[in-house]
């Protein structure tokens, strides 16, 4: 089986390692040319990327800061096995979008629910509305609500 590693481009760790850099994560032509059973991950997950790798090679899913989040989240759904929560997270951490929400997080929905919320996601979007244009602060905010002893056990 060919591995992502195989491909001979930059990928893969540095000869010549410089302070917080030893090694280059394969670009999305090396990962759209791998075959995806090398992958150490459940077949949907690995389709999943073969398809996110397919469209970032081919040119027609751009995922950088200049992206408009919206027409990325389309594009993010429109490939098998990437849904609403993991087009907002790319939003959220790989444009900076201020405003992505995960109203279907379990960590969110367990923070809502800690501080008497609504923890349904339609509930918690709802809520959420109020908290425009920066619900990605939101978001990490409910992130580090602590969890009681007996929930982290």
């Amino acid at each position: 089986a060919k591995s992502p590693m195989d491909t001979p481009a930059r990928a893969g760790p540095l000869a010549r390692p410089e302070p917080g850099l030893r090694v280059l994560f394969p670009g999305a032509e090396q990962l759209a040319a791998a075959d995806p059973a090398t992958f150490p991950m459940p077949g949907t997950r690995q389709r999943a990327l073969a398809a996110l790798a397919a469209a970032g090679a081919g040119g027609g899913l751009v995922i950088d800061p200049g992206a408009d989040p919206d027409e990325l989240a389309a594009r993010l759904v429109a490939l098998p096995g990437i849904g609403p929560w993991t087009a907002a997270y790319v939003a959220m951490r790989a444009l900076g979008d201020p405003d992505a929400f995960l109203p279907t997080d379990l960590g969110v929905r367990r923070a809502a629910a800690r501080l008497g919320l609504d923890d349904r996601p339609a509930g918690l979007g709802a809520r959420a509305e109020r908290w425009r244009p920066w619900r990605a602060y939101a978001t990490v905010h409910l992130w580090t609500i602590p969890r009681p002893a007996e929930e982290a056990a």
